[in-house]
């Protein structure tokens, strides 16, 4: 049986990319970091201030990067190639998740900071490798191409948090002292595994040659064409529409990855089952982000992704009310169902709509909308859970009204994305532009 056609070398590569760093955002931001930063780091702390912790952290590296995203973007789409700012943000966020391996029981200080910086390294990397994604397919293959590498992500992100759940559940079989032990050392094995499957995109990925040699002007010019870009926002109206949906509902799909393990133990779950809803979130995603890739070839990209956000708003509802650990399990399919969708299907939408010769800049926006968009989750979530609580609600009380308080960042992502739709370009004017 042949492959399909937009399987090659270069989409190959481009989905091991996937494949190796979701691993970060799988075993080190969704799982083992908030259950070791509650429970190790934190040890002794009040729930409701660990959670504002980790809620602040996630909101002030989203922070940094949204400030970074767009010049970086516009200095590489000048200057210097995608690549190389790829491979930059690669080692800074693989060697810093290693280093998480040599922080201490309570010192919940120095783990933030690690993580922060490791964070912004996760998302500077996807910057430069959302954005290559103009120049390893073309246009009509570009929600096949980005719903696979997400399908690859899923799949190899979860192979490794698999072995490491294995490795904290069962420590002596693989020479280890104890599950902490595990945990600690399933830190190192995200950086390296990370670091190992982010090569092969150098080696395959073809991008246009850079305008221009790194020197200072390059950087003044970039500031100027950033400032210019601001400046005549106006005139890609459907660029700027879509943004504006996609800031608010891509706000509650990252506040649920980076918060929903830590919600699980503030309402008193079990670590063990949180983990496990996370292995079956990540096996669940792996097709169903190529089913979304072959729904979008027969209702539309829009049409899908306004599926995906209903699903997501019927999630946080849900999440609001849940009670025991099988309710999580249910929510943990749920999310799996549409999580890869949702963003592989976004990314290629976006993709389709820039200008590819200024695909850096404008995924540095992209990326920016998106990690405003993650400051405003978190800490949302932090103040809300905080103000119920000093108003003398119970701690579960006040975790509840959190979560549900993103759902209108879902109602509004709806709308939104059906105004934007109307200004879309056609397929054709797509081809011909």
């Amino acid at each position: 049986m042949p492959l399909p056609t937009f399987i090659n070398r270069k989409t190959i590569s481009y989905a091991l990319y996937d494949w190796g760093n979701s691993a970060f955002a799988t075993t080190v931001m969704a799982g083992f970091f908030p259950v070791f930063f509650k429970q190790f780091w934190s040890a002794g702390s009040d729930a409701t201030l660990s959670t504002a912790r980790l809620g602040f952290s996630n909101a002030a590296a989203g922070l940094m990067i949204a400030l970074l995203a767009p010049i970086l973007g516009a200095i590489s789409d000048r200057g210097l190639h995608k690549k190389h700012f790829l491979l930059f943000f690669t080692l800074l966020g693989a060697c810093f998740s290693c280093a998480l391996l040599f922080v201490g029981q309570g010192n919940w200080q120095l783990a933030v900071l690690i993580y922060m910086i490791g964070t912004i390294g996760f998302i500077g990397s996807n910057l430069f490798y959302d954005s290559l994604l103009v120049d390893v397919a073309p246009i009509s293959q570009r929600e096949y191409v980005s719903a696979f590498a997400y399908s690859a992500g899923y799949l190899g992100g979860g192979l490794l948090f698999a072995l490491n759940v294995a490795m904290t559940l069962n420590p002596a079989f693989y020479g280890l002292n104890s599950p902490v032990q595990a945990v600690q050392l399933s830190f190192l094995t995200v950086g390296i595994w990370w670091f190992v499957f982010g090569l092969p995109i150098q080696f395959s990925a073809r991008e246009k040659k850079p305008h221009q040699k790194m020197n200072r002007n390059l950087i003044r010019d970039a500031f100027r064409q950033l400032a210019s870009t601001f400046k005549d926002i106006r005139h890609y109206k459907p660029i700027l529409l879509f943004l504006l949906a996609y800031w608010l509902y891509i706000d509650g799909v990252h506040t649920i990855i980076k918060m929903a393990v830590d919600y699980g133990l503030s309402l008193g779950f079990d670590s063990s089952a949180l983990i496990t809803a996370l292995l079956i979130t990540q096996f669940v995603g792996f097709p169903a982000a190529l089913f979304f890739g072959w729904l979008s070839e027969h209702i539309g990209a829009i049409r899908s992704i306004r599926i995906a956000i209903l699903v997501y708003l019927c999630v946080t509802l849900y999440a609001a009310f849940m009670r025991t650990e099988f309710e999580f399990y249910i929510m943990a399919v749920s999310i799996g169902l549409v999580q890869g969708g949702i963003q592989a299907l976004s990314r290629a939408t976006f993709a389709n709509l820039i200008p590819p010769e200024k695909s850096a800049e404008f995924f540095g926006f992209y990326n920016m909308v998106g990690k405003f968009a993650a400051i405003l989750g978190p800490a949302l979530i932090a103040i809300t859970g905080l103000i119920a609580h000093q108003a003398g609600l119970a701690e579960t009380t006040a975790t509840r009204l959190g979560i549900s308080s993103i759902s209108i960042m879902f109602i509004g992502g709806w709308f939104l994305l059906g105004v934007a739709s109307k200004h879309f370009p056609t397929a054709k004017e797509q081809a011909q532009g």
